[in-house]
């Protein structure tokens, strides 16, 4: 093999060794570089708690309990991103204290201010996935919680 083949190949693989490894450290770093934001909401005698983990690149991912009197409370996760001012996530949760069933809603949230609004929406299931209407609005107006800033708890 002539020398200008083996380093052509050197420097191919040693590109690809560096390309993982950059690959690796900028999901690290995306996800290590956030910001936590916690919430809390009062509607008459229901309370819902957000915990957001807000990430550089824009994803979100936390917890959301919602307290409702005389029901089961809904206790999951949200996952999701901003587009603009509005949090759009998928909230998989489950009713009390019980593993299943697992639901899986759409949300979406509009940031105002130092405000989180739940907003309402039309949503329909296609192939067991729930998600907003295209072309239908949300409603911030009309939503139950308007969460206000609290402290964050471990």
């Amino acid at each position: 093999m002539n020398s200008i083949l083996k380093l052509s190949l050197a420097i191919t693989v040693l590109g690809a060794l560096t390309s993982c490894g950059n690959t690796e450290s900028k999901k690290e770093t995306a996800k290590v570089t956030s910001k936590q934001e916690c919430y809390v909401a009062v509607d008459g005698t229901d309370t819902a708690y957000l915990n957001l983990n807000i990430y550089k690149a824009g994803n979100v991912d936390g917890d959301l309990l919602i307290k409702y009197t005389g029901k089961d409370q809904n206790i999951g996760k949200v996952a999701g991103k901003f587009s603009g001012d509005t949090l759009f996530v998928d909230y998989t949760f489950t009713l009390g204290n019980t593993d299943k069933p697992i639901y899986k809603n759409p949300l979406a949230f509009l940031k105002k201010e130092n405000q989180i609004i739940l907003g309402v929406g039309v949503i329909e299931t296609t192939l067991g996935r729930s998600y907003f209407v295209k072309g239908e609005p949300i409603n911030f107006e009309r939503g139950k919680f308007t969460f206000e800033p609290s402290v964050c708890k471990d």
